[in-house]
């Protein structure tokens, strides 16, 4: 079992930034791909970024060039860069992570990020 603790959410007004941080501990030496979900009220869940143990990554076309993703293996932890943040980037954020081999997904349990004047 893996548990995912989340911080970094918060207030913010348009233009300004937040980083997120997901922490793991427990079993996750199975763990090869790390990302960020997130859900607006009303929508489904989508991806916004994930990076795999190589360390590629990809991103939404709705975040491309604002948000950078992270991780650093040795502390398990996976980090989001999010700058010039829209009011369309209002949602609660989520971190997953899983291994492709051994067919897991963990998930956090969500962190509100609220982009507002």
């Amino acid at each position: 079992q893996v548990q995912l603790v989340e911080s970094g959410g918060g207030l913010v007004q348009p233009g300004e930034s937040l980083r997120l941080s997901c922490a793991a501990s427990g079993s996750t030496w199975s763990l090869n791909v790390r990302g960020w979900y997130r859900q607006a009220p009303g929508k489904e869940r989508e991806r916004v970024a994930a990076i795999v143990s190589g360390g590629s990554t990809n991103y939404a076309d709705s975040v491309k060039g604002r948000f950078t993703i992270s991780r650093d293996n040795t502390e398990n932890t996976v980090s989001l860069q999010m700058n010039s943040l829209k009011p369309e980037d209002t949602a609660v954020y989520y971190c997953n992570m899983g291994s492709t081999w051994a067919g897991t997904d963990y998930w956090g349990q969500g962190t509100q990020v609220t982009v507002s004047s």
